[in-house]
């Protein structure tokens, strides 16, 4: 079954929600609640979909610009990466890895590799040149 755009249906949305430019916290709040209402939303429409997907458009605009993530090297986004997470070096085992390969890599002795760049960046849900 196709599911069919209803423009009237989501013009609705629109004056129910107004999402606009976001320019302050509150602001940004305010489209991640209604994000997250939507996100968790059983059975959404096409609709709703199409807002979620303009929110969080608006929501990565304005937090890209306000809470920019600091340039590092491969290393340091590792090890801020697995400080944010709580993730010890024991659980990227399996990930990268033997132990001896892991801790190497933390303790900056060793580079991380093209394949446990990707491994790492599915891990963490970033982006794979954080880690090359």
């Amino acid at each position: 079954m196709t599911r069919t755009f209803n423009p009237e249906s989501y013009g609705q949305l629109l004056a129910r929600y107004q999402p606009k430019t976001i320019t302050t916290e509150s602001e940004n709040e305010q489209a991640i609640a209604i994000a997250q209402d939507l996100e968790h939303r059983a059975n959404r429409t096409l609709e709703e979909d199409t807002l979620l997907e303009l929110l969080v458009t608006l929501i990565d605009k304005f937090e890209e610009t306000h809470y920019p993530i600091p340039q590092g090297t491969p290393h340091s986004m590792l090890l801020h990466l697995m400080e944010e997470h709580d993730r010890s070096p024991e659980a990227l085992v399996g990930v990268i890895g033997s132990k001896e390969v892991v801790l190497k890599i933390i303790n900056g002795e060793s580079q991380i590799s093209k394949s446990q760049a990707k491994a790492l960046a599915e891990l963490f849900k970033v982006d794979e040149s954080l880690f090359t």
